[in-house]
């Protein structure tokens, strides 16, 4: 993140306002960049579960954070490969909080930060594990139908 930190400096002059004759566009990638920076020393690399089924994985999620950051969520996709009722084999996540838009309420709000992301992620292996609405469902499935291969053979594997 210290390229980051520079880019502002540099592009701020090392002066805390706007520039003058700066276009909105630019401001907006500016307040972008400033929410990254401050909230980067909260991101992980590498989520470790330390309970429940996949207590002792460790699991490499990729962030990619729009121009639109913080009014429009992260885009957020799981690098392992994982079986997982609410992670597809392909990485994408269903986490409420992820969404622009959530029937619950609790869905995206330009309150939220990069470390609502990383705590709503390490949410998924333990309290928010969802075997009744899942995005994978032969993951929810096999659970359902026998707990102890779902853990021995799928989840052993990938640890």
């Amino acid at each position: 993140m210290l390229t980051l930190a520079s880019k502002l400096k540099k592009d701020d002059g090392g002066k805390t306002g706007r520039a003058s004759g700066a276009s909105d566009s630019t401001h907006r990638v500016s307040i972008r960049d400033r929410l990254l920076t401050k909230g980067a020393h909260h991101l992980l690399l590498n989520l470790r579960s330390d309970e429940g089924y996949y207590q002792s994985g460790r699991f490499q999620f990729e962030i990619d954070v729009p121009e639109a950051y913080n009014m429009v969520p992260p885009k957020v996709r799981c690098l392992t490969r994982i079986w997982h009722p609410n992670i597809t084999e392909n990485g994408e996540i269903c986490l409420s909080l992820l969404r622009e838009h959530s029937i619950d309420g609790t869905g995206w709000a330009p309150t939220r930060t990069l470390k609502d992301v990383v705590w709503g992620l390490n949410s998924l292996f333990t309290d928010l594990l969802n075997f009744d609405d899942p995005l994978n469902i032969d993951a929810a499935e096999h659970h359902l139908r026998d707990k102890f291969e779902y853990y021995n053979k799928y989840l052993k594997s990938y640890f």
